[in-house]
């Protein structure tokens, strides 16, 4: 990740008061060249629990999955915020640039959806000063994560997956993980996590605007 200045850093959130106990588990939807793209089983779990999240939405993915949308954001615990259109690599752009990857899905979720996202999570985590400016301007909050699942990476274990949650998770962590069937294990490690793992610590799930506000769930 490039990092971005110091007076820009306060702009970029990566976790909520840590004074609250909860913890939002947010999940790209990234552009996929082969399968599905969706993580259909992870969403069947989350819908029959109840369990609240934020989903972060490419344009070319949602393209590609419109029933897809339709279902998420017509689930009342869900959270839907946008990932860039075509999952590019921001700082490699100017301004303008930046500007059409940024607000291409916003506007397609408005225009096609009725659905005003505010929340943006940058492609690959990547930005630089440019991005936020960009990200202020289009009137968007802009929303990292302070734990990183590693859910894509093959070699990974569930088990050691949740382990690298578990090691890091307190109020007002947002956790990274993928709902486009790129992570292997991720409906295990949800499992896992919101029956053992967050109770243990005394965690309930909630949406990123939620965890911002110190807001517990219903």
């Amino acid at each position: 990740m490039l990092l971005a200045a110091a007076d820009t850093a306060a702009q970029v959130i990566k976790s909520g008061p840590s004074a609250c106990p909860t913890i939002a588990l947010t999940f790209d939807l990234c552009p996929v060249r082969k399968g599905a793209g969706y993580d259909q089983a992870l969403i069947d779990y989350l819908v029959e629990h109840k369990i609240p999240a934020t989903f972060f939405m490419s344009g070319q993915w949602i393209a590609k999955h419109d029933s897809e949308v339709e279902q998420l954001l017509g689930i009342g615990f869900f959270e839907v915020g946008t990932h860039g259109e075509v999952h590019a690599h921001l700082p490699m752009h100017d301004a303008d640039a930046q500007r059409v990857e940024i607000s291409g899905p916003v506007k397609l979720l408005s225009e096609h959806y009725a659905h005003e996202a505010i929340l943006f999570r940058p492609p690959f985590g990547e930005y630089n000063e440019v991005t936020v400016d960009v990200v202020r301007a289009l009137g968007l909050q802009f929303i990292q994560w302070n734990i990183e699942s590693g859910d894509p990476d093959p070699m990974l274990s569930a088990e050691q997956i949740v382990a690298r949650i578990e090691k890091r998770a307190k109020g007002g962590s947002i956790v990274v993980l993928h709902a486009n069937g790129k992570g292997k294990h991720t409906r295990q490690v949800i499992q896992r996590l919101t029956t053992e793992v967050l109770p243990r610590k005394g965690l309930r799930p909630a949406t990123v605007s939620d965890v911002l506000s110190c807001k517990l769930p219903k």
